[in-house]
């Protein structure tokens, strides 16, 4: 079984895939990766399944080596990547040689990186997922978060697979963050539902893989914010008695009994979660039908970005000087094979 050895890394840093879809009804959190797009795109660029299990990092990089040769792709927020001192690209898949050590510097402009290895982390699937969901101890590697001395097991690349890269990077909108009424948006009067989609909010530096807090004008309740508790959604925006908002993300509670005046549609929960503390954010309304149509839009615009991926040119001269110019054979076997003393067929080598 090939291992990636992790030498140094973010408090952070877990296995994730698409997530523990299914599950939430039993009261298990479905966590999966913060930004699908860049999650797809890595595994696409190393030619893995779009659900394999990648590396998911937020705010701090680490350091890494392999004990076999593989492809890998790093995405998502802007950082510098080396090899053995050697700088690689971001939104490409590059070899990784056995021994030889990645490294991946401080992330910026963003919250989450990933890095996709070959056809993908080779951990023990929970309940039809690799996804790690740490408060729990549930999945990815030993139900937590990755630690130095680590060895994270891993499908290596074929020798017949190439390294790819992308024709044009995607760039992190400031557009506003497009929500869906409810479920309970009748908690809300229409001078609080006017503040919401009107004002900015905030990012705090309260925020993790679970939700964040925003900062921002407080939002009143119309009718109190007690509620029977009821199924929480990746992008659920409750509204807790202080009036300032709670993102729901992936590692979120199954149920919660705050009122959720709306929530984040699904092709822009990635662009919220990637955002940092300090950013400054504002909602906009869309209804459900137009809201599904944008999601159709994006899965198109996110395929069609995955179709243009190109082979990247080798560094390798294959040209008939230089292949004529080496040593290809190390000998050279006489056509008759003839028989030694004890019956068996040899041949002269010259």
């Amino acid at each position: 079984m090939s291992q990636l050895r992790i030498l140094s890394c973010g408090p952070a840093t877990m296995v994730q895939d698409a997530g523990r879809i299914g599950a939430q009804r039993f009261g298990i959190s479905e966590s999966g990766v913060m930004d699908v797009d860049a999650y797809r795109i890595a595994n696409a660029l190393v030619s893995a399944d779009e659900n394999a299990a990648v590396m998911e990092l937020a705010g701090t990089g680490g350091t890494f080596s392999a004990d076999e040769r593989t492809l890998v792709a790093y995405t998502g927020a802007s950082c510098r990547i080396d090899v053995d001192g050697a700088p690689q690209e971001p939104w490409t898949s590059f070899w990784l040689e056995a021994g030889a050590t990645l490294s991946i510097g401080p992330l910026r402009e963003a919250t989450y990186g990933f890095l996709a290895l070959g056809r993908g982390i080779d951990v023990p699937p929970v309940l039809g997922s690799r996804s790690t969901h740490s408060r729990s101890a549930v999945g990815g590697y030993r139900g937590r978060s990755l630690q130095r001395g680590d060895t994270v097991p891993f499908i290596p690349s074929g020798l017949g697979e190439c390294a790819r890269r992308l024709t044009a990077v995607p760039k992190r909108k400031a557009d506003p963050i497009r929500v869906v009424a409810g479920p309970q948006d009748d908690y809300f009067d229409a001078e609080n539902w006017e503040l919401f989609l009107s004002a900015p909010f905030t990012v705090t530096v309260r925020k993790d893989r679970m939700g964040m807090i925003l900062d921002g004008p407080k939002l009143e309740h119309a009718k109190g914010y007690n509620i029977v508790s009821d199924a929480i959604a990746f992008g659920s925006v409750q509204v807790p008695g202080s009036g300032k908002p709670i993102v729901l993300l992936a590692d979120r509670q199954s149920t919660g009994g705050y009122p959720k005046i709306a929530t984040v549609i699904s092709c822009d929960l990635g662009r919220l979660a990637q955002t940092l503390p300090g950013d400054e954010i504002r909602f906009a309304l869309v209804g459900i039908e137009e809201a599904e149509e944008l999601a159709r839009a994006a899965r198109s615009r996110l395929d069609t970005l995955i179709g243009t991926l190109e082979a990247v040119p080798s560094d390798i001269d294959l040209s008939s000087a230089r292949l004529l110019g080496l040593n290809l054979v190390g000998g050279v076997c006489d056509a008759k094979a003839k028989e030694d003393r004890r019956g068996k067929a040899s041949f002269d080598i010259a």
